[in-house]
């Protein structure tokens, strides 16, 4: 199912539509501010795993996810002092921060050092999304196996079909991955240097 979503002002009817299909266990895509994603609720053990399937991904490589504001982060990971200031002055915008995350995420999301990857993009759409669900979404980029980045909703939803349950449209997006810094034990490191600004890091 496609679903052409306004990115200035998403209709509400349109995500509440889709915020029911993930919470029904369901896979989508939908936009970003860097790529396309492919995500599910991160409650749904399920959803996960067929997502692990999907993109050919070993399980000890958890995916990001995507919370709706830095109040949602604190309940997602422990947050000192130092992460959110840093948080606050660059969120929402392309950028994923590696915390330790809280008691309420769930093992599969973690690492073996129980850390996870955070994004909160700056796409209305996305964060519409996490907010009609009540849930952190899954996001990785919607990629063929061998890494070639999807640009366009359409294409995405005639290369997987019925493995996806909705498809947004929310026009073109930057094609670009986000910057990926460690803020763990107020330490920084850049673990991928993308889209994001990381002068601040250096």
């Amino acid at each position: 199912m496609l679903f052409t979503i306004n990115p200035d002002n998403p209709q509400q009817r349109l995500i509440d539509k889709v915020a029911d299909i993930l919470k029904n266990g369901g896979l989508i895509a939908y936009p970003t501010d860097t790529y396309y994603g492919i995500g599910c609720d991160i409650m749904n053990k399920r959803a996960i795993e067929k997502i692990y399937l999907l993109k050919q991904r070993h399980k000890n490589q958890p995916f990001s996810f995507i919370c709706a504001d830095l109040k949602n982060i604190s309940q997602y990971a422990k947050v000192s002092n130092y992460a959110y200031k840093t948080m606050k002055r660059l969120l929402p915008g392309p950028y994923t921060f590696i915390l330790t995350g809280s008691k309420l995420v769930p093992k599969i999301m973690l690492t073996k050092r129980k850390t996870a990857g955070i994004r909160v993009p700056d796409n209305n759409i996305c964060l519409a999304l996490v907010q009609a669900l009540g849930n952190p979404v899954i996001s990785t980029s919607a990629t063929l196996p061998d890494g070639d980045v999807f640009h366009d909703a359409s294409l995405i939803h005639d290369h997987f079909g019925s493995r996806l349950d909705a498809v947004i449209d929310g026009g073109p997006v930057s094609g670009m991955p986000s910057s990926v810094v460690s803020l763990e034990d107020d330490v920084p490191e850049i673990i991928r240097e993308g889209l994001g600004d990381i002068a601040l890091f250096e």
